[in-house]
Parts: structure tokens; C-alpha cells; sequence
């Protein structure tokens, strides 16, 4: 009865999200690499250009990863995009071009974890997988009223079983999806509405009255601050931009150069330093061009942007896998990350 009246709720309330109006496992591919740590309405705008741009594999394969780069601009977590290039080319040279169904071939695909990889078989083949996010987890750990630290892989395995033994056979796609939805809409972290949940009269955390309480976890860890420099280098109505490597926090992505500072280092002595390290180049730090504020996933950022000028050297790629000199104006053209994009944003205001 538990999975009936949650099957019955989603065929009632069920998002609309894009993707699933497709049936592809190409678009439910792409759909659930960028929900990996991306909220669903930052995810919409962005797939909906991508499918316009790269509707299948093979369109995908042929693109270039600036291009591609670009479509992901602001999305973040920037490996994800050349993950997607490699990945279509896999699907080309060894899948026959199409989206593998089992779940072991899916996590041959780069970038493709265990979750990923059941989200697309359960979602896309209705294999009878759960894709066991953090919304169900949360679910689960009401249901069941499960008093175990979910930061243990022994927990979170219990938590599996408990969850694959109330699966219903051959409605994986929609039991994933509703239960997907009932975390996002109902069964939410605070203040869960359990008034309007149709899982309340199975739901022994609701019967206990801990539902607050479920699931159980470790308190996050506090988020580590750093001081950040970015130079800017111009010369003859160009200025200069250089590409962070691949495999590197936003790699493949265009910047004006800098780095973190010292605990007690000043901003103007981070950028004398990070140049003659990066780029083989003693400059001096001129005007300021801003502050900037900007979070990751693991820490925060304030950049400190100032002009600067090259008192000795010559600019080499030291750290960088390119550099190149460009017009203000034409940097709309280079992937860029969000304090970058900010900055030359700035650059191009007229004065």
C-alpha cells in the first residue's frame, strides 16, 4: 500500500520538468549530470540550450569544448562539461552510439558515479534500481524512522536495503521519480508538510513525532574562507587571459591570473608572487579593479582584481595550458568563471 499511494500522489503531482517529457536517455542523461549538486530551476535554463545546441550524441561528439565550455558557463563544477565531451565519444566508439542500459557499463562512462549511473537505468530503462540522493535518503529515513548516522557507508547500505525491499517490480522509473519529487516538494529538510504527504500514515517518524530529527548526520563542517588576487594585464588595447588546466578547480576556463594568498600576506605582494610563480613575470600591482564574493561547494572566495604592469619578463605558460592577449570586447567569446566573467563584465563598462 506504501508504493500505491506514493504512485498514486505522483501521477497526480508530478513536476514538469523537460526532460522527462522526452522518454531519451540521451536528455535524461544530460538532465541528471547537471542536476549533480545543482538545483533543479538553476538546471532548466541551462538544459534547455543544450539540447537546442546538442539535441543527441553525436552532436555532442562533434562539438569543440570551448563551445561546449560555454554552454556550461555559470552552471559550475566545470568537469562535468568535459566529462559530457569524453563521455559522447565513448558512446560513439564503443556503445554503437547509444546510452548504455546497465548500470556497470553506465559507470564506465567518465564522470558517471554509482548514483548517476542508477538514476539513468532506473529513470531511462525502468531498471529495477534506486537511486538512493539525498531527498531519498531523507524519505527513506522517515519512513522507516532510521536512527543511524547516514555519514556511515554501514548505515547508508542498511538504509538500501530497507528501501529495495518496499520497490515495486517494473515501476523503478516512476518510484524513483515520485519519490525524487516527494523530497524536493513534501518531505523537505525543515518544516516537512506532512499534512499533504501521502506516505503519513506509513511514515513511523511521523507516528513518533521525530520526523525533525530524521535522517541523522554529523554537523557540516564550517566552510574555510580565502583571499584570492586576479592581475590585469593590458598592452596595446588587449588584455591579457590565460586557460586554466584540465582537471584543476574550473579547468579548461579562462581567467585573469592570480591565486590564493597567504594567511598574512597583502593582496598587492599575492600578485607579485602568483605571476613570477605562474607566468615567469615580475609585475607591479596598479589601480583597483573591485572585489569579488563567490562560494564553491567546499569554500568561499573574496578576489581582489588590480590592474598591474610587467617590470620584467615575458609571459609563459607555466601553469596555464594556453595564454593569449584579446580585446575587452571579444572576451564574451572565452568560457570564463563566475568572478572572471564579473571582472570582464567591468572591463567592458565605458568609463
Amino acid at each position: 500500500m506504501t508504493t500505491h499511494a506514493l504512485l498514486k500522489w505522483y501521477s497526480h503531482h508530478a513536476r514538469d520538468l523537460p526532460w522527462r517529457a522526452l522518454h531519451d536517455p540521451y536528455a535524461i542523461w544530460v538532465a541528471e549530470v547537471m542536476l549533480q549538486q545543482t538545483r533543479v530551476q538553476t538546471v532548466i535554463p541551462y538544459y534547455l540550450r543544450w539540447m537546442s545546441s546538442y539535441p543527441d550524441v553525436r552532436s555532442l561528439a562533434q562539438a569543440e569544448i570551448d563551445e561546449v565550455l560555454m554552454h556550461w558557463e555559470g552552471l559550475g563544477y566545470y568537469r562535468r562539461a568535459h566529462n559530457m565531451l569524453r563521455s559522447a565519444n565513448l558512446i560513439l566508439t564503443d556503445f554503437g552510439g547509444l546510452l548504455p542500459r546497465g548500470t556497470a557499463e553506465l559507470q564506465r562512462l567518465p564522470g558517471i558515479g554509482e548514483y548517476t549511473a542508477n538514476a539513468i537505468a532506473a529513470i531511462a530503462f525502468n531498471t529495477d534500481v534506486i537511486a538512493m540522493d539525498g531527498n531519498l535518503r531523507r524519505v527513506f529515513s522517515r519512513l522507516f524512522d532510521f536512527d543511524e548516522n547516514l555519514r556511515r557507508p554501514s548505515a547508508r547500505r542498511k538504509l538500501l536495503t530497507l528501501a529495495q525491499g518496499i520497490m515495486p517490480e517494473n515501476e523503478a522509473s516512476s518510484f524513483n521519480q515520485a519519490l525524487m519529487d516527494l523530497g524536493a516538494t513534501i518531505c523537505v529538510s525543515k518544516n516537512p508538510k506532512c499534512d499533504q504527504c501521502p506516505l503519513s500514515d506509513f511514515c513511523l517518524a511521523f507516528e513518533r513525532g521525530v520526523q525533525g530529527a530524521r535522517p541523522v548526520s554529523q554537523k557540516a563542517a564550517t566552510i574555510p574562507h580565502h583571499r584570492v588576487t586576479a592581475g590585469i594585464l593590458r598592452e596595446n588595447g588587449r588584455v591579457f587571459i590565460a586557460r586554466r588546466p584540465e582537471g584543476k578547480l574550473l579547468g579548461g576556463l579562462w581567467e585573469f591570473p592570480g591565486g590564493m594568498c597567504d594567511a598574512r600576506e597583502k593582496g598587492e605582494s599575492c600578485l607579485r608572487r602568483v605571476w613570477l610563480e605562474t607566468l615567469g613575470v615580475e609585475v607591479l600591482p596598479g589601480d583597483d579593479l573591485g572585489v569579488y564574493h563567490h562560494a564553491y561547494s567546499h569554500y568561499r572566495v573574496t578576489v581582489q582584481a588590480m590592474e598591474c604592469a610587467v617590470i620584467d619578463g615575458k609571459p609563459k605558460a607555466i601553469n596555464h595550458t594556453e595564454i593569449r592577449w584579446e580585446k575587452i570586447a571579444d572576451l564574451a567569446n572565452y568560457p570564463m568563471g563566475k568572478v572572471d566573467r564579473m571582472i570582464a563584465e567591468r572591463l567592458a563598462k565605458p568609463h
